[in-house]
């Protein structure tokens, strides 16, 4: 009766140790969340973070990145410029006014016109360059009304397009669009640097200031995948930077590094078009209620990105 009792005991406790074992097996064998690329996620929208010369995140990177997918439902966009008055208001005929006034990077993202649907941006980076009657220079259309200056149709500008969101697309062109619903949010700039998917070195348009001693930068890149992005270069701004041979300012000959290993890291596909926005005393970058990068001359206009409140 002994021996059967101790028999039964020890299949009891190899039952449980079995079960046990297998409990383990199962929990060490359950899958882990794996981090979807952006680039590959279809439920992306927007990220920020800082990398180095070659694209790679870098918590004290110089480089201050914008990514965002223009197509996602979470997002939505506007320009704002310097004006004395209310966005879209017209005058007593009828007509569209247009009255400028000198505006920095901090009040264009902070100031009545700033708003869209009673939201404040999340995001924003500076964009065209200012006359010296405080006018913009290119080509600025916010939410389908045009503020534009004299080298609106020479120079190119970068915008996102209306219309339903899945639909949306990213451009940079010289001039109007010849579709009009991509004559939408546009900014003007200077400097393209790639077309069609090849890049150029425009250190020699760019000139000797501008090329080699005025290197902070500001710029909008789209790839093929219609994937944006953003980015300041500018060893002022409010982070910690860690200066070496790779995280330093930005000369013309190595935007191509940055821009590509960025869309690399970031599965965003190739590089197709990217722009300069006013650089020297001008470049800005917002991020979620943080001003990482301003200078203090006014700008000629601002990009801002909103989280969708419909």
């Amino acid at each position: 009766m002994y021996l059967q009792k101790l028999v039964a005991l020890s299949v009891f406790i190899g039952a449980v140790s079995l079960l046990s074992g297998c409990r383990k097996i199962d929990a060490s064998s359950a899958p882990k969340a794996v981090q979807v690329c952006p680039g590959e996620d279809n439920q992306f929208s927007m990220a920020f973070f800082q990398t180095n010369n070659r694209g790679e995140k870098f918590a004290k990177g110089i480089n201050h990145v914008i990514i965002f997918n223009p197509r996602s439902v979470a997002l939505d966009f506007k320009v704002n410029l310097g004006l004395s008055h209310q966005l879209y208001t017209k005058d007593a005929r009828g007509k569209i006014r247009r009255e400028y006034i000198p505006k920095q990077f901090n009040e264009l993202i902070s100031d009545k016109n700033s708003t869209l649907n009673g939201q404040r941006p999340i995001a924003a980076i500076n964009a065209d360059y200012i006359d010296p009657e405080n006018k913009p220079q290119g080509l600025n259309i916010s939410r389908g009304v045009e503020y534009s200056g004299d080298f609106k149709n020479k120079r190119s500008s970068f915008g996102i397009s209306g219309g339903k969101p899945q639909e949306r697309k990213a451009t940079i062109q010289a001039g109007r669009r010849d579709i009009n619903i991509l004559n939408y949010n546009l900014v003007g700039g200077n400097g393209r640097f790639y077309r069609q998917g090849k890049f150029k070195d425009i250190c020699q348009d760019l000139g000797e200031f501008a090329c080699k001693q005025a290197t902070n930068r500001s710029m909008a890149a789209i790839t093929n995948k219609g994937y944006v992005i953003l980015l300041v270069n500018d060893i002022k701004a409010n982070s910690n930077i860690e200066v070496n041979a790779t995280n330093q300012e930005l000369t013309p000959d190595k935007f191509d590094d940055v821009l590509e290993g960025i869309a690399r890291q970031n599965c965003l596909g190739k590089i197709q078009e990217g722009i300069l926005f006013d650089g020297g005393m001008s470049p800005g970058l917002y991020y979620n209620k943080k001003i990482y990068i301003e200078n203090p001359g006014p700008i000629g206009s601002v990009f801002l990105i909103y989280k969708n409140s419909n």
